[in-house]
């Protein structure tokens, strides 16, 4: 039976508006680890800090193995200063995996090591009464843009001037819009969005007194956005880990702004066969809105973590969101799922209780099957049998 809490929507949509305000795009994260943090300590969920800022947090179960963990990333796509350029505006590299088609007319902020510079991402040209139809003729890529600094900087020295310098870190304004239709409209929804869900579900799990079966890990990772995310993020004896972040809405996708996402596939290849129908069954029984969807372009803090070696299953939980790494819009019902499921999988019991057991304990008797054998092997067309292919045997020559 699947056991569900009901997320606080009031909370969820107060700690993604705070969230968003809070600039963090990959390598500036330490402001929003502190957030987030402090929302842990309010809800008395203890948790670590690595070196670098990943937050590992664990809520007890009634047992201790096998645990689980569930993540989802702090960090955002952003750029970076890569050239004070002659005419005193800063060339930019990105932060992360993104389009500058997305960037153009940005509105942002520059972090100096001394204070803080607004300004805009522009084209180079930017102006149609300058450059009439030759506005339409530039290219799509990084090198066709520059920020234009809200100060007076009109050369290399003038830039200097300003502190600014190589390697200084840009945040792009979120524009956060929570309309009456239940539309939530911002930059950086990933994975912010997927963070608040988390949020919340930890807190109903909290305020129900409802306690885990076994001892579950929230982690809050930050850097998601380069690759690395979840790598070093796991001390503990995991068995399971569910990643936590956007469903691209677009054609050729199944994923709904409506519904939560059990994404099957990605860049890396499939996810884990029980554990991903283990969170269907559970979105199943409990009535939770879910599709199910495959992600072309795309990686995981769940992948990140089998990449570094890690001996764990591995499954995706998705909100549902239109025009990913640009402004991107999703909707309360997809997040009230995902908080919803998120809660049924960290109160439901392990996939496989023998999980618990290292690999070399392992029995045959206890691995898994994913279809019975003779059903696996069962086919409305049998093969032709071998005497048939080849024909009656051929007869020995007479003496």
């Amino acid at each position: 039976m699947t056991r569900l809490v009901e997320p606080d929507l009031a909370y969820l949509r107060q700690v993604l508006l705070e969230m968003l305000a809070i600039p963090s795009p990959t390598g500036f994260t330490d402001t929003i680890v502190r957030y987030v943090a402090e929302r842990l300590e309010e809800l008395g969920i203890p948790f670590e800090l690595t070196r670098r800022g990943t937050i590992r947090a664990t809520l007890k179960g009634r047992q201790t193995s096998p645990d689980r963990a569930v993540s989802a990333h702090l960090d955002t796509i952003g750029a970076i200063v890569r050239e004070l350029k002659d005419n005193g505006r800063p060339a930019l590299a990105p932060v992360g995996c993104w389009s500058s088609r997305f960037a153009e007319g940005s509105r942002v902020s520059l972090f100096t090591d001394n204070g803080v510079l607004r300004g805009s991402v522009l084209p180079l040209m930017a102006s149609g009464h300058a450059f009439n139809t030759a506005v339409d003729q530039l290219p799509i890529s990084w090198d066709q843009v520059e920020l234009r600094l809200d100060a007076y900087c009109a050369t290399r020295a003038d830039c200097e001037a300003l502190g600014v310098a190589v390697g200084d870190f840009v945040a792009f304004d979120p524009l956060p819009e929570f309309t009456d239709s239940g539309h939530i409209s911002a930059r950086h929804l990933d994975d912010k969005a997927g963070v608040a869900a988390l949020l919340a579900a930890l807190k109903a799990i909290v305020e129900s007194s409802v306690e885990p079966e076994i001892d579950c890990h929230p982690l809050f990772t930050i850097t998601e956005e380069v690759g690395s995310g979840a790598a070093a993020a796991l001390p503990w004896d995991v068995s399971e880990f569910v990643g936590i972040d956007i469903a691209p809405v677009a054609p050729g996708q199944q994923s709904s702004e409506h519904c939560v996402s059990v994404a099957l596939q990605d860049s890396g290849g499939p996810y884990d066969y029980h554990l991903s129908r283990h969170l269907l069954r559970l979105a199943g029984d409990g009535e939770i809105p879910v599709r199910r969807d495959l992600f072309r372009y795309y990686h995981s803090d769940a992948q990140s973590a089998v990449t570094a070696g890690h001996d764990i299953r591995t499954a995706l939980l998705a909100f549902g969101c239109d025009a990913t790494h640009g402004y991107e819009r999703t909707h309360i019902d997809s997040l009230a799922a995902l908080s919803r499921l998120i809660g049924a999988y960290l109160l439901s019991p392990p996939v496989f209780a023998s999980d618990a057991q290292p690999a070399r304990e392992q029995s045959l008797e206890r691995f898994s099957h994913q279809i019975e054998h003779d059903l696996q092997m069962s086919s409305d067309t049998p093969l032709p049998t071998l005497d048939s292919v080849l024909g009656q045997p051929r007869q020995s020559d007479p003496d």
